[in-house]
């Protein structure tokens, strides 16, 4: 990583022992602004009622549930208000969301700084840091701002929350004269200390050159709080649909009332006709169903492990084409297991182990140590005399114990630099280095150790470096996560592109590909820095990438924004602060949730209970079983509701009478509701996890071909229940016997299209179809009801007409049938 920085800011502040004045510190906080890295966020119950009045959809409801309470339906006006809940939850919980995710960012901050200024060290508010301050950080302490390392020893930190690699980071002093002269340049990142990272061992004196939102953990935030997740097309299509129906619903009731009133119909005539026709129109089951099936998504993935945060990213999952995962953590297990052994020859592996202990110190903070020690336990009764701790420049770590017979000195580090230090023929020493490169190349992390025995009386107090003998290597791996290979797989045959991008050396990330199946046996790799030079060059992203190594946050979240320019709707796992951008700006943004940070959790839309990629597969066949389902049941609502309105408003505009009562459209409603709620919820799918028609966004939630069948299907039963209408009335023009037929014709040619639709493999079609003919047949023949309802039992050649309508709709609905269907 190469960080640019302005070196006017720091321009005179080359002595590492020179710091600002209060004068010179209050200029330069005029003109950089404080060092605010978490900005404020609007918080209250008046800030989320304020961006709750702007979504649309509440109007809508609030608009339906006042027209069914002044037509008295307060069955209906209920139902409306009651849906307002979930919508007021919802944004309530977002706005709260945004809060938690800003307050986790913080806890990553330092609080106060201990700063030179005016020749003497003082305790500032961190936010009081300027550009040019010098800083002295302490092991366990936080970095306040970004900044140059100008002095300091032994530097070990911790840079997971901004890399998402767990090992601590070697830190140098920065060279004196990258300050000469030099008005812009960019620094290695093994100068840098950075805000939000944390000092592991020795001490450093930073040189504050960026604050604020201008630091990396700033940008980091900024993305966070600033980004916000567009609208998913099936939002946008329903609320698109919901609006057209209730324009059309509008015009036709003001069409009606007024053509009725000038038929000589009468006032009232004329405003049953417009209420009944508005009960028939506005499309109040569309929200409610929407809403009904993602609870069911929710609960559905939530049993696979993926607990989901945002309802609506239940529909967006099942249209992922691509998947940009982290490595350490997620693909792998995050944490180092020593895998190989090779000892000398006159070693045993034993006494390899315990060398690489006694070694290695427990309260470190290295990893490394940390693994060997879980490995490798050193002797019970050890006295350490002197410990010369790992650093870059010396690469290895030194330990001198006392035994009962001597002193033993303990050494392991990097293998040439131990190699180095041991007497070993010159061809045995390459075959030793052959071996390193054979174990790196396989992504594992490999040390070498080495021992001598001192007489007591011949150790002086210094590091012994001469005359050792070599024990041999310990490789280590993070190793890949049981059940992911399975995953990529199902995701590749699912044609989901899935991208590891990782912080790590591309040769262990080749590597780790390699044993995930990812790629084949030659994975295709780009780095950070040729990604973001390809995306600058309005390049697009080349579809054989599988890995993104030596990858910065700020690139991750740029490969997102370039893979959703290029259509495809992109799912982001991370559990580091360095994932939170790209895990806002994803389509789905998907945490770890046994190891994720409590920054990456709280922006992201689904988290994984258990940590599993695997889990991702089957939250995206559930999600794309869940999608086909909620199409069949919008299919059903409009293959049903189109005829309804038309016949509701045709009828009587022709001139004859009504043909519905607002008892018969709240019967009518009674079918259609749970029909479209019960029946297509839980349809099986063995198709959910086949490749896509097409790649990625789709620009409707119907296609083309998909309207065409169900403006042809609403047309077709349209004209059915309008021909038994005109047919039942007869020379003797009998109403109820004519609004009997096309009445039942509708509710038949529903139930085949139900039965089309669903092909009855639930048992809630089966009741649908079923019960729901059969109880209105009862009902219009039993006695006295069907009068009280102004029906009439029907003739053989009627029920002939209705039973032949209904069959004629499941026939054409099965014939219009444009996309696979999920078979049992």
């Amino acid at each position: 990583m190469r960080r640019s920085v302005s070196m006017q800011r720091l321009d005179g502040l080359v002595d590492p022992r020179q710091g600002l004045s209060m004068v010179e510190a209050q200029a330069r906080s005029a003109r950089y602004g404080p060092n605010t890295i978490i900005p404020g966020v609007r918080s209250g119950w008046r800030t989320t009622l304020a961006d709750t009045l702007h979504d649309p959809m509440l109007w809508f409801l609030l608009a339906t549930g006042a027209l069914f309470t002044l037509i008295g339906s307060y069955t209906e006006a209920l139902v409306m208000l009651l849906a307002l809940v979930p919508l007021f939850g919802m944004d309530a919980y977002l706005h709260r969301r945004t809060q938690a995710s800003v307050e986790g960012l913080s806890g990553r901050l330092a609080t106060t700084a201990r700063v030179l200024r005016d020749g003497s060290q003082q305790t500032v508010a961190a936010e009081g840091l300027v550009p040019g301050d010098l800083v002295l950080v302490r092991s366990g302490e936080f970095f306040p701002a970004d900044g140059l390392i100008v002095a300091g020893e032994e530097l070990q930190v911790d840079e997971s929350t901004l890399t998402g690699e767990a090992w601590p980071v070697h830190k140098q002093v920065v060279e004196r004269e990258l300050f000469s002269n030099i008005r812009e340049t960019a620094v290695e990142d093994v100068y840098w200390g950075l805000a939000g990272t944390r000092q592991l061992t020795g001490h450093a004196w930073l040189r504050v050159a960026l604050t604020g939102a201008e630091t990396l953990y700033g940008e980091v935030v900024r993305s966070a709080v600033a980004g916000t997740h567009a609208q998913t097309p099936l939002q946008r299509s329903v609320a698109h649909l919901v609006k057209v129906l209730i324009v059309a619903a509008i015009v036709f009731c003001l069409a009606l009332a007024w053509l009725r009133y000038h038929q000589g119909h009468g006032l009232v005539d004329a405003l049953l006709s417009a209420l009944t026709l508005a009960i028939a129109a506005l499309p109040e089951e569309f929200p409610v169903v929407l809403t009904f099936f993602l609870g069911v998504g929710v609960y559905r993935l939530a049993r696979r492990r993926a607990l989901v945060r945002r309802s609506l990213v239940v529909e967006n999952i099942g249209r992922v084409s691509c998947v940009c995962s982290d490595k350490t953590g997620t693909l792998t297990e995050g944490r180092l297991r020593l895998t190989h052994l090779l000892p000398m020859s006159n070693i045993s592996e034993q006494r390899l182990r315990t060398l690489a202990a006694t070694a290695s110190q427990a309260d470190s903070g290295d990893p490394l140590d940390e693994a060997v020690l879980s490995n490798c336990p050193p002797p019970v009764e050890q006295h350490i005399l002197a410990r010369f701790p790992f650093t870059e420049d010396r690469r290895k770590a030194t330990m001198v114990s006392e035994q009962e017979d001597g002193l033993l000195v303990a050494v392991k580090g990097a293998p040439e630099v131990v190699l180095g230090l041991c007497e070993l023929p010159e061809a045995e020493r390459r075959d030793w280095l052959a071996a390193v490169e054979v174990y790196s190349n396989d992504g594992h992390k490999v040390i070498g150790c080495a021992y001598r025995t001192l007489a007591r009386e011949s150790w002086t107090g210094g590091e012994p470096d001469r005359g050792l003998s070599f024990a041999g290597l310990l490789a280590f791996e993070d190793p890949v996560r049981q059940g992911v290979p399975e995953a990529i797989a199902a995701c590749r045959e699912a044609g989901i592109r899935v991208i590891m991008v990782t912080g790590d050396h591309p040769g262990t990330a080749i590597a780790i590909a390699r044993e995930l199946g990812l790629g084949g046996e030659q994975p295709q790799l780009i780095t950070g820095d040729e990604l973001a030079a390809q995306i600058a060059r309005g390049e697009p992203i080349a579809s054989e990438i599988d890995i993104v190594a030596r990858t910065l946050p700020a690139q991750k979240l740029a490969l997102v924004r370039a893979l959703q320019a290029g259509g495809d709707v992109v799912a982001v796992t991370g559990d580091g602060v360095n994932d939170v951008p790209a895990l806002q700006a994803a389509d789905i943004g998907i945490a770890m949730g046994e190891r994720g940070t409590r920054s990456a959790r709280e922006v992201s839309a689904i988290v994984l209970l258990d940590d599993d990629f695997g889990s991702i597969v089957g939250a995206i066949a559930e999600g794309r079983r869940l999608f086909t389902n909620l199409q069949l049941s919008f299919q059903y609502l409009l293959m049903v509701h189109i005829p309804l309105v038309i016949t509701a408003a045709l009828i009587p505009m022709l001139g004859y009478p009504l043909l519905y009562l607002p008892i018969h459209i709240v019967w009518l409603e009674l079918i259609i509701h749970p029909t479209a709620l019960l029946v297509f919820q839980n349809l099986p799918s063995a198709h959910a996890m086949e490749p896509p028609p097409t790649k990625g966004t789709q620009p409707r939630f119907f296609d083309r071909r998909a309207w065409w069948v169900i403006l042809a299907m609403g047309a077709i039963v349209t004209l059915v229940v309008t021909s038994t209408y005109l047919n039942g009335l007869g020379a003797d023009y009998a109403v109820d016997h004519a609004r009997t037929v096309a009445l039942l014709s509708l509710i038949f040619a529903g139930a085949g299209i139900t039965a089309a639709l669903s092909r009855l493999r639930n048992i809630a079609a089966w009741l649908m179809v079923v019960v729901s003919p059969a109880l209105s047949a009862l009902l219009v023949h039993t006695p006295g009801l069907g009068t009280l309802l102004h029906l009439q039992p029907l003739h053989l050649e009627d029920w002939l007409l209705v039973l032949g309508g209904g069959l004629l709709a499941a026939l054409l609905v099965r014939l219009g049938l444009w996309r696979r269907e999920p078979r049992a």
